[in-house]
This record gives structure tokens, C-alpha cells and sequence, in this order.
């Protein structure tokens, strides 16, 4: 049996802003497409956290979560994820808690290491990169708010999270996979440092696993860029935007808004603009429906993967519901034509 029949089929929309629009736009252009991927039978839809970022608008991801979930009815919200290390536990317990008493059953709790990205920034949240050392003892501290197990602060409780159950992801950066497995937790891992070192993050974290009272048994989501249109060529052109918008990023220091395919086609590189470029469309899964369905029955036998994480994003709206309506007709025959 194909792992597409099996395998559920998420989406994480990082509210990125396309040239021409701005922040609010991007943020309810991130609700609407939760009420179409809901409509297109995915299973989740997860927001992100990214701060001082020119081209992504999503800075809060409770406050965003609670607006996808308030929109839609069925399907799971998410995070993918919160950056425990911005923030204090409690705070971040008490969030979900609320997020969880309004929608019950239907929210998930990602939960990633990562800092602030610039020194201003992490100055401005009160943070430094020392902060992300002890992502294990955050994370604990965090779990102890919901089982009532406070530790270190035994007097305190997070209303209304203590007592409830949110499911917990943990990113795989850094030591994502390790503490993952070592707190009984699902993993998300991409191959952000190609797919054998996603292999290993894996390999590592099945390994590694000890069941608790969050989960019985590993439980891995793979995620990925997955683009779907007519032809290989206009599904590859879905990935200019991002991959323009990268190579900028790390030739400029900031992360732009996502340009038109014919803009960026039109724009002349440098030697190391072109090569950061080329490098951020390798490893995406792109073609026809035929070609993504091989592609991804090979990944997901590869990984073995419980689940798969779309993070697709591109300038052309349309042209990405089109994607994923594609890609969903290839999960659940009819589907795309919701």
C-alpha cells in the first residue's frame, strides 16, 4: 500500500508578505487558507513565530492560532512552531491553556529552540543565545504547568492549562531530536542540512525514545516544500519567490517580501546571489501530480514518517491553493475538487 494513503498531510503557513501587500494583508490571507486547506480534508494547520522579519507577519503565533482556529471548525491548530526560549514557560502554558479551553481537541502545541535571530531583537526580548541551552529544562518546566507537576515553582498554577492535554511537538534544530526522545514527544524534523543528516535526526531520535505520559511510541512528521501544477516547469516556478527571497536574506541580513515569479526572473544576481538561489530551490519535491506521487511515496518510505508537514510558499496565491488542491487530490481521491 502507497504510504499516501495512509500518511496524514499537514500545512504550516508562515504568513509571509508579497510585494505589493503588507502585514495585516498577510495575516488574514493566513486565515482565509486555513479555511480552504480545512475544505481540502488536510489535517492540520500550524502558524509560525518569526520577530522583526520584513516579509513575515507572523510575530504571534497564539494570538494567530486562535484566530485560524476561530475560523475554521474542524481541523487541528497549531504552532510549528513557539520558540520556548523567547518566552516563559508559564506564559506559554497559560496561552495553550486558553487556546484549548475555547477549542477543545483541536489544539497542538509545536515548540521549537530557536532565539531571537539578531542581537537587537533577542536584546529586545530579553533574551540571549545562552537561553536555548536549556531547551530540555524549558520544555519540562512547560509540561510540569499541564500535569500539575510544577518543579521548580510548586506553588504556582497555570490557569487554565493545568489538567488539560495538548499534544507537544518539539523542532528538530540543534537538539530538537534528542530532548524530543528523551521527553517522550513527537519530532518534526526537514532536511534542512540535506536528507541524510534528516536520516540520522531520525535514526537518532527512534533510538533515543522513552515512552511517557505524552506518547507511547516515537512519532515523527516529516516536513517539506511540496509544489504541484500542470507541468515540472510551472511547478518549479512556485519556488522562485522563496529561493529569491533566501538568497537575499543571506546576502542582506533581512528577509523580504516575496516577489512575483516574473520579478525574480528579471533580476540580475551576483555570482553568490545566483549560487544562494540555486541552493535554496534544491531539495524541494516539485512536478506534476504523477512526479510528486513518486517523490513522496520514496520520502515517506525512506523516513517512515507518521506524518507530513507542507511549508510550502510562493507570491501567486492562487497558483498555491492550486498546488495543494492538487496535492490533496493525490491523498484522498476527489479531494481537490472540494
Amino acid at each position: 500500500m502507497s504510504p499516501l494513503s495512509t500518511v496524514p498531510f499537514s500545512v504550516l503557513d508562515r504568513s509571509h508578505v508579497r510585494e505589493g501587500g503588507n502585514g495585516p494583508r498577510a495575516l488574514r490571507d493566513t486565515v482565509d487558507l486555513a479555511r480552504r486547506i480545512e475544505a481540502l480534508g488536510y489535517h492540520r494547520f500550524w502558524v509560525a513565530e518569526h520577530h522583526g522579519v520584513p516579509g513575515i507577519a507572523g510575530s504571534a503565533p497564539t494570538v494567530l492560532a486562535a484566530a485560524v482556529a476561530a475560523a475554521t471548525s474542524t481541523i487541528r491548530v497549531g504552532t510549528g512552531g513557539v520558540m520556548l526560549p523567547n518566552h516563559q514557560p508559564l506564559v506559554v502554558a497559560e496561552q495553550f491553556g486558553v487556546l484549548e479551553s475555547l477549542f477543545p481537541g483541536r489544539i497542538d502545541m509545536g515548540l521549537g529552540r530557536s532565539v531571537g535571530f539578531t542581537d537587537g531583537i533577542r536584546a529586545a526580548l530579553g533574551r540571549d543565545k545562552r537561553d536555548a541551552d536549556d531547551f530540555a529544562g524549558q520544555l519540562a518546566e512547560l509540561l510540569g504547568y499541564f500535569t500539575g507537576d510544577q518543579g521548580a515553582h510548586p506553588r504556582v498554577h497555570a490557569r487554565p492549562a493545568e489538567g488539560l492535554r495538548v499534544p507537544a511537538f518539539v523542532l528538530a534544530t540543534g537538539k530538537g531530536a534528542r530532548v524530543a526522545a528523551g521527553a517522550g514527544l513527537p519530532l518534526v524534523v526537514a532536511p534542512v542540512r540535506g536528507e541524510d543528516a534528516m536520516l540520522r535526526a531520525i535514526e537518532e531520535y527512534r533510538a533515543a525514545f522513552r515512552p511517557s505520559g505524552w506518547g507511547e511510541r516515537p512519532h515523527v512528521v516529516v516536513s517539506g516544500t511540496v509544489a504541484v501544477a500542470a507541468t515540472t516547469e510551472e511547478a518549479r516556478a512556485l519556488l522562485l519567490p522563496e529561493a529569491w527571497a533566501t538568497a537575499y536574506s543571506r546576502t542582506r541580513g533581512d528577509f523580504p517580501p516575496l516577489a512575483s515569479v516574473a520579478t525574480v526572473r528579471e533580476t540580475v544576481m551576483t555570482e553568490r546571489e545566483r549560487a544562494l538561489f540555486e541552493e535554496a530551490a534544491r531539495g524541494r519535491l516539485y512536478g506534476t501530480a504523477d512526479e510528486v506521487a513518486a517523490g513522496l511515496d520514496k520520502l515517506l518510505a525512506r523516513t517512515g514518517a507518521d506524518e507530513f508537514l507542507v511549508t510550502t510558499s510562493t507570491y501567486d496565491r492562487e497558483a498555491l491553493l492550486d498546488s495543494y488542491r492538487r496535492l490533496a487530490a493525490l491523498l484522498v481521491p476527489g479531494a481537490g475538487t472540494r
